[in-house]
C-alpha cells in the first residue's frame, strides 16, 4: 500500500510559528502538564502487506519543531498495535471555523523492526479529543530497501489547493464511452494516480476502497466536526468515487487508473497519512452507500468546495455542512440542503473481494445457520495470525463464545466492542480473512 514520498511542502501560519497566538510551538507533553493541555490520542498499527501483525516494532514520536527530542517510545503488541498515547494539540475552537491558525499539532513518527524497512512519517496531524490511527505497512529488508519517508502536506481546509473543476453530476454515455458495469459494485481496490491525470511521472497506487475513502475524508474534513457532518461528507466522497468507478471515467479516456489525488479533478488522497477513528467508524458503517437521483442508475458525482476560500453554488460546502451538523441536521438533511430534495441514499448489494456480501441482518447470540458458520470459520483462520482471538467450535451456533471472539476481533480492529456482527464487523472480518489467508493473491 505504501510508496515512497519525499516531496516537501511549505507550512503557512502554523501555530508553531505564532506562539503569541497559539501556545503549542513545541507540542511536548509531560504528566504534570496533561491536565492543562488540549490532548489528542494516537495509536499505531504495524502490519505486513497481507495484514499480518508486526509485533515488537519500535515506534518513536518526536515534535516537528524539535525533532531531536523524543517525546515517547512505544512497542507494538502481538496484534501489531501500540497503546494509545496522549499528545498535545491546539484548542478545538480552531477547527470549528475558518482560521489562519493551524488547528492541529504535528509530530514525526518512526516505526522500526529488525527484519523490516523502517518508515518515517513527518507532519502527522493530531486534533484534540480525537484518536488518530497511523497504519504502517512494513516491507521486508532487502538490498534495495531504502527507508520509507512520508511527508504529509497541510490539510486541504488549511493549505492551498486547486479548486474543483466543475463537471456534470451525471455522466452521459456519449461523453464517457461505454459504461462497463450494469450495477453499482463496491470495488475491492481503486487505482489512485498521485497527481493530475496527464502527469505521467506521478505514481499509481493500488489502495483498498475503504482505506481510500478513510484517507480522503481525513484529508478533506476535520475529525472534530459533528458526526452527521462527517457522515454527509463521507457519503459525498463515496458517491463521487463510485461514479468514477461505475462510468470508468479515466479508463475511457485512455488512462490506467480509477481516480486521481488532484483536488482540481477529484479528491485529495495522501500517501502514508494518518486517519481518525471516528471517521474510520463512519466509513465502515456506510461504505456500501452512495447518493442517487430518481431514475438514474449511476452514483451522483457529488462535487463540493470549502465554502470559505472557494464558493460553489448548488454544491455542498464543507464549512456549511459543519454549521448544519452543529444545528442538529441529519446527514441526509445536510446533503439535501445543498443538492436538493431529490437526492437520496442508495446502497450497493455487491461488494468485491469478500467471500459473501452482507446478509442484511446482524448476527448475535441465538443466531444460527450458514452465515454464523462462515463467521466462525473466518475468525478461526484469523486467530492463526491474531492470537488474541480464541479458537471456537464451527457449529453454526452463535453462542457467548462466538460473541466473545467477535469482541476481541473488534478490539483488535478499532470497532465498537459489541460482540455483534453488524455490517461493519462482517466486512472487516471478511477483509482480514481474505488478507491473512492470501485469497486475494
Amino acid at each position: 500500500m505504501y510508496q515512497r514520498n519525499t516531496t516537501l511542502y511549505s507550512r503557512r501560519n502554523s501555530p508553531f510559528q505564532l506562539p503569541e497566538v497559539h501556545p503549542f510551538s513545541t507540542p511536548r507533553i509531560y504528566p504534570t502538564e496533561m491536565s492543562t493541555q488540549n490532548l489528542g490520542k494516537l495509536r499505531v498499527r504495524a502490519t505486513t502487506s497481507n495484514m499480518s501483525p508486526v509485533a515488537n516494532a519500535k515506534v518513536t514520536i518526536s515534535s516537528v519543531a524539535n525533532p531531536d527530542i523524543v517525546l515517547d517510545e512505544l512497542v507494538t503488541d502481538q496484534s501489531g498495535l501500540t497503546p494509545e498515547v496522549a499528545l498535545s494539540a491546539p484548542s478545538a475552537d480552531y477547527s470549528q471555523a475558518p482560521s489562519t491558525v493551524q488547528p492541529y499539532s504535528e509530530y514525526t513518527l518512526s516505526i522500526a523492526s529488525p527484519e523490516y524497512v523502517p518508515i518515517t512519517v513527518q507532519n502527522l496531524e493530531i486534533f484534540p479529543n480525537i484518536t488518530a490511527i497511523q497504519d504502517a505497512t512494513l516491507r521486508l529488508l532487502s538490498p534495495q530497501g531504502a527507508p520509507t519517508l512520508y511527508v504529509i502536506p497541510p490539510h486541504t481546509l488549511y493549505g492551498d489547493y486547486p479548486p474543483k473543476i466543475a463537471e456534470a453530476e451525471i455522466k452521459e454515455t456519449k461523453e464517457t464511452g461505454e459504461i462497463v458495469l450494469s450495477n453499482v459494485v463496491i470495488p475491492e481496490y481503486v487505482v489512485v494516480h498521485d497527481g493530475p491525470p496527464t502527469d505521467t511521472s506521478a505514481a499509481n497506487h493500488y489502495i483498498r476502497f475503504r482505506d481510500y475513502i478513510k484517507n480522503v475524508a481525513s484529508s478533506e474534513i476535520y475529525a472534530t466536526w459533528p458526526e452527521a457532518t462527517i457522515a454527509a461528507n463521507v457519503l459525498a466522497i463515496l458517491s463521487f468515487t463510485l461514479n468514477r468507478v461505475f462510468t470508468e471515467w479515466y479508463r475511457n479516456q485512455g488512462f490506467n487508473f480509477t481516480i486521481t489525488s488532484s483536488t482540481a479533478f477529484d479528491h485529495k488522497w495522501i500517501p502514508g497519512r494518518n486517519i481518525y477513528n471516528n471517521i474510520s467508524l463512519v466509513v465502515d458503517q456506510m461504505f456500501t452507500n452512495y447518493l442517487s437521483r430518481p431514475n438514474v442508475k449511476q452514483p451522483i458525482l457529488t462535487q463540493y468546495c470549502d465554502g470559505n476560500k472557494v464558493q460553489c453554488p448548488n454544491w455542498m460546502t464543507q464549512w456549511g455542512s459543519r454549521d448544519l451538523g452543529e444545528q442538529g441536521k441529519s446527514a441526509i438533511e445536510i446533503l439535501r440542503s445543498f443538492y436538493g430534495n431529490s437526492i437520496y441514499i442508495n446502497s450497493a448489494t455487491i461488494v468485491s473481494g469478500v467471500p459473501t456480501s452482507w446478509p442484511g441482518a446482524n448476527l448475535n447470540i441465538g443466531a444460527s445457520g450458514a452465515n454464523v458458520r462462515m463467521i466462525q470459520e473466518q475468525l478461526n483462520r484469523i486467530s492463526d495470525t491474531y492470537t488474541i482471538i480464541p479458537k471456537q467450535p464451527v457449529d453454526g451456533q452463535y453462542t457467548q463464545q462466538t460473541a466473545d471472539a467477535v469482541k476481541l476481533f473488534q478490539q483488535a480492529f478499532d470497532l465498537p466492542q459489541t460482540g455483534i456482527v453488524d455490517l461493519a464487523t462482517w466486512y472487516r472480518i471478511s477483509g482480514i480473512y481474505v488478507a491473512v489467508s492470501r485469497i486475494a493473491e
